[in-house]
Order: C-alpha cells, then sequence, then structure tokens
C-alpha cells in the first residue's frame, strides 16, 4: 500500500527518533502543507515516519503517534531528519545503529535530504556529509567535529545547501531551511506567502554568530543595524564600507569587527547576499530588462549581475525568470 496519496505532489518524508524535539516535527509539516500554486492547491505533502512505527518519545510530556515506517522513505522525494536528545550523546565510533542505517538506505539515490538541529549527526554517521560543507547547532560543534573529521562544519550560519543534502543549525533555523526549499522549489512568491501565513521572516540575515553567548556588550556600544537599513534603501547605489561605517559612526576596522559579530559575514558578505535577493525578487514580478535590474539591485552591470546569480543559485538570470517569474 502506498504511503503517499498524491503521487503528482512533491512527497516529504520526516524521519523521526526517539527523543524527538517536538517543534522540529511541527515546522516541516507547518510551512510545506501551506505552500500553494496559482491555482490554490497544495504543492507537497508531508508525511511522518520511524524505522519503527509506533508512539515515539518526544522531549515534551507527551509521546508521538507515528503510522508509517521506512517503506515512506522509498517513496520520498525529500526527507527530513530533525534532532533527537539522542544525538548528544552520540556513539564514539559516529556510527549509526543497524536499524537506523537501514531505514536511510532504503531512500532513493536522487532524493534530497536535509537535517534540522543535531539531525546532523545521522546525515554524518550515514556518510552523506563526507567531503561536503555542513552546519549543526553552535552547542554541539566540538563533539560533531570530533566524530566526523571529513566534514567541512561551518558553525556560524543558519543553513548549508549542498544541492541535494542541506543542514540547518538550531530549531529555528529550520524554519530558514524549509523557507529556502520551498523558495528554491516554487520562487520568492510562494516561500513569502509561506512566511506571512506562519508570521516569521521570509529571510534572515546572518547565522548562529548571533545566538552564541558572548560577553555583554560595552554601554554606549552601537549596533550596525542603522546601516544595513539604509543600505537596504540604497542598494542600487554604489556602497563603500567607510560611507556604511560613518552611519554608525565607528571606524572601519569597529564596524566591520561588530558587523561580523551581529550578522555572521562580513558588510562585502551580506551586501552581495542582499543584492541577489533584490535581483530574484525583480526577476520574478517584473519584466524589467536584465541591464535595469542589474543597476537597481546594485550590481552595475548585467554581466557582474549573472556571475552573482550563477555563483550564488547556479543559473542565470533568464533562465531564473522563465523558472520563477508569475510563480
Amino acid at each position: 500500500m502506498a504511503v503517499f496519496r498524491h503521487p503528482d505532489r512533491h512527497r516529504i518524508a520526516v524521519l523521526v527518533r526517539p527523543g524527538l524535539l517536538p517543534m522540529e516535527l511541527g515546522i516541516v509539516h507547518q510551512l510545506f502543507s501551506q505552500a500553494a500554486g496559482p491555482d490554490g492547491q497544495p504543492l507537497y505533502e508531508v508525511v511522518t515516519c520511524a524505522a519503527t512505527p509506533g508512539q515515539v518519545r518526544t522531549t515534551a510530556d507527551f509521546p508521538v503517534g507515528v503510522a508509517h515506517g521506512p517503506e515512506a522513505l522509498a517513496e520520498a522525494d525529500t526527507v527530513f531528519v530533525p534532532a533527537s536528545d539522542e544525538d548528544y550523546a552520540p556513539p564514539a565510533d559516529g556510527r549509526l545503529t543497524p536499524e537506523l542505517a537501514d531505514a536511510l538506505g532504503r531512500i532513493r539515490p536522487h532524493a534530497r535530504i536535509a537535517s534540522i538541529c543535531t539531525g546532523a549527526f545521522v546525515l554524518a554517521g550515514a556518510g552523506l556529509l563526507d567531503g561536503r560543507r555542513a552546519t549543526t547547532h553552535w552547542n554541539a560543534v566540538d563533539r560533531f567535529r570530533s566524530r566526523y573529521p571529513d566534514v567541512d562544519l561551518d558553525p556560524d550560519v543558519l543553513y548549508v545547501d549542498e544541492g541535494t543534502v542541506l543542514t540547518s543549525a538550531g530549531e529555528a533555523s529550520g524554519i530558514d531551511l524549509c523557507l529556502h526549499m520551498i523558495r528554491q522549489d516554487h520562487g520568492s512568491a510562494v516561500a513569502n506567502e509561506v512566511a506571512r501565513s506562519t508570521v516569521v521572516p521570509a529571510h534572515r540575515d546572518g547565522g548562529q554568530a548571533q545566538f552564541i553567548r558572548r560577553a555583554v556588550p560595552e554601554p554606549g556600544q552601537s549596533s550596525t543595524g542603522r546601516a544595513r537599513e539604509w543600505a537596504l534603501r540604497n542598494l542600487g547605489d554604489v556602497l563603500t564600507l567607510r560611507e556604511l561605517a560613518s552611519r554608525e559612526s565607528m571606524s572601519v576596522r569597529t564596524f566591520t569587527r561588530r558587523f561580523r559579530d551581529e550578522t555572521g559575514m562580513s558588510p562585502l558578505q551580506w551586501l552581495t547576499r542582499q543584492r541577489v535577493e533584490r535581483a530574484r525578487q525583480l526577476l520574478e514580478e517584473t519584466d524589467l530588462p536584465v541591464d535595469r535590474i542589474a543597476r537597481d539591485a546594485g550590481f552595475g552591470t548585467a554581466a557582474s549581475l549573472r556571475q552573482h546569480l550563477r555563483a550564488q543559485l547556479g543559473t542565470s538570470p533568464s533562465a531564473y525568470r522563465s523558472t520563477f517569474h508569475g510563480a
């Protein structure tokens, strides 16, 4: 008997384990179930499965009843692996239990697989992250690195997209990852509508560096928020680091350090990301020529826009517009 009822929709299986963090299961169901096409029809179907179906222990005072076993993984287009409290004491050798390894072995070769929080331990244990860039919760970084030295772990980002393998940081960054995946599948308009419905930002700037406990700032220290707001209003202009720093009455050196502390990236990296997002919006929502979009987004020339879009999205402006315009 088929697990999924709508084979024409993108099929998502969430593989849960004992010690599940309930919020992470809810995130996937809530966000993907709200994504709809122009006709109002759902774009995804989401089911929950476990290596052994039945009552699955959670970190809350209630279990989750899981009707589907690992057979759901063999039908899925995308598989999510949320965190478990067991990830904080994984086997010293990093190996998976035979039951979990068997379940993961059912995933189709070309399916997309994503983890939330310390679910990355499972992906790493299965060898799916070897030689790849990945992330996990900042509090688990040392344990992760000691067990999986072949993974290029980046602890400073909210999520990492390696194509068919994606990882995210803490629980809430699972929201960022899900919205990113919806955006990649169906464009910003669909992802933005899901974000509005859920009352969350469509895109969060920065990375985990914002959430790692730090010393309390000295009195009178200024943030870089005003400079970022001003930059977003003036993306089409030539923006220099000195000009951004002057908005906060800081030296370039101090501004750069505090900007990285607050956003998890350099001012140039942040500015480039914002300009790419602005170009994506204009490609999706307008019929402006590529030269005009390049100027309005701050890239100056169509050649520069093509270079940055290729680097970040792996596509050209014309191909992106063909896929997502009017979505």
